[in-house]
């Protein structure tokens, strides 16, 4: 799990129709700095932290057949001790 403070969002002009409903995020990971796009079904905003799953376990997150996302955003982090 990664925690992650969202820095963007990803626009797309086609669907694919194995995606749920919910948005792509640009992320940026604490501490390294590194950026990953990852869903979102929590209605997280530009500014908040997060915690994000990766690989299987977000894939397997979606009931039925897995869709094609390697990264989820499962959580938001409301206070965070540095």
């Amino acid at each position: 799990m990664l925690k992650a403070k969202v820095v963007g969002k990803v626009w797309s002009t086609k669907k694919i129709s194995g995606i749920p409903t919910g948005a792509f995020l640009e992320v940026q990971v604490e501490p390294a700095g590194t950026r990953l796009v990852a869903f979102d079904v929590l209605g997280t905003g530009i500014g908040e932290f997060v915690l994000v799953a990766t690989g299987s376990v977000a894939s397997a997150w979606f009931e039925g057949a897995a869709p094609p996302i390697d990264a989820l955003i499962i959580g938001s982090i409301d206070e965070s001790s540095k």
